[in-house]
């Protein structure tokens, strides 16, 4: 008797499904600008920076080696430096604060809120002072942070509100987009983001004029003219073969979003019974676009493990606050204590979601998920 075929892994992304689909259309262009030798600059990554501006209604938007970088530029844009303080989340990606340091600022953390791990005004509140030049709210799983109320804190101590947006790319709150809340933002094209590139990529947004142009100084050696230097920069460009991919994957983006809210959707018809799961939701006036689905549940580490012998791939995002992790420990800072993003880096688990995931798919997350749950795995 023939052994049952066995059913392919659920991966927690699947990039290669959306690779496929662009092909047709993508690999003309990358022929084209292989045999015209260009890759730095014209007009491939002219045209996907007004792309991604109109997009999200922003008037600006300037291309970056990555999204660290990014960030960083829109700090320095903004005339954050050295001496002064930026509120940063806990619970975030350790670039956030990397970009911090970066500019010689002091990095001060706050609190996320219960509900959707995003960063908690009333923290941000007890965390200000008068050397806050910066608040930095991240806009974490594709969720949007609630700006609006960020920016009378910030107002009221003469800071700026800068966006790390790398995980929202077509998010909205109350129908303005994510990247266009604040005075700058920042995004990465990381691979595996909503908008993903085919290698290191980001941008910095603004509607602001002077700061879009400081931006694109910096990244540039700070010279708008061939060996002309106005100020101190780096080398941080948008390259010509990664304007290419993303202008292919932003023409399907706002359709990819949808389907990732279908599936985000379809799992919490799926797993609504769990009493042992808390699902995420999306906050009033958000329009997420689900880069993650996060679930919280007790004896994570074991539900994951089991999982993994079902066939689900599974990631947690973050396992260690950013205050618990030897390189903070390193820059002896203050370690308080944030008991939210504590308990939900103990708690969180990412399960599969991306566009092209099949209900059948879905299913299986949720069955394995259950048996997980129950003790075992069928």
């Amino acid at each position: 008797m023939n052994e049952p075929k066995q059913q392919l892994r659920v991966p927690l992304v699947d990039i290669t499904a959306q690779q496929e689909e662009i092909r047709e259309e993508l690999e003309p262009q990358l022929l084209d600008i292989l045999t015209r030798a260009a890759f730095i600059g014209g007009k491939e990554v002219e045209l996907f920076e007004q792309q991604y501006a109109e997009f999200l209604g922003a008037r600006h938007c300037i291309g970056s080696g990555n999204g660290t970088d990014a960030l960083e530029m829109a700090l320095s844009a903004a005339g954050v430096g050295p001496g002064q303080e930026v509120i940063v989340p806990a619970n975030t990606f350790i670039a956030t604060v990397e970009a911090v340091l970066r500019i010689g600022a002091r990095p001060v953390l706050a609190d996320v809120d219960q509900e959707h791990l995003l960063l908690d005004p009333e923290s941000v509140r007890k965390s200000v002072t008068s050397r806050t030049a910066a608040i930095i709210p991240v806009h974490l799983f594709g969720q949007v942070a609630p700006v609006e109320r960020l920016v009378p804190i910030a107002e009221e101590f003469g800071a700026v509100i800068i966006e790390d947006a790398a995980q929202a790319q077509g998010a909205t709150r109350f129908n303005r987009a994510a990247g266009t809340l604040g005075h700058l933002a920042a995004t990465s094209f990381y691979p595996g983001k909503n908008l993903g590139a085919a290698g290191d990529a980001g941008a910095v947004t603004t509607d602001d004029d002077a700061a879009a142009r400081h931006v694109r100084l910096l990244g540039a050696h700070g010279s708008e003219h061939k060996y002309q230097h106005e100020i101190m920069g780096r080398n941080s460009r948008l390259d010509t073969i990664q304007a290419a991919v993303l202008s292919c994957k932003l023409r399907r983006l706002a359709g990819w979003n949808e389907l990732r809210r279908e599936a985000a959707t379809n799992y919490h018809h799926l797993l609504a019974d769990i009493d042992q799961l808390k699902l995420p939701w999306s906050s009033p006036g958000n329009s997420d676009v689900w880069h993650l689905f996060v679930v919280r549940l007790a004896n994570r580490d074991v539900i994951a493990d089991r999982l993994e012998q079902a066939g689900i791939s599974t990631a947690v995002h973050y396992p260690v606050p950013i205050h618990r992790t030897n390189a903070w420990k390193r820059l002896g800072l203050p370690c308080a204590s944030f008991p939210v993003a504590e308990l939900a880096a103990r708690q969180i688990l990412s399960i599969p979601i991306y566009p092209h995931i099949t209900p059948e798919q879905q299913r299986r997350v949720a069955t394995a998920l259950k048996d997980a749950l129950a003790g075992g795995s069928k």
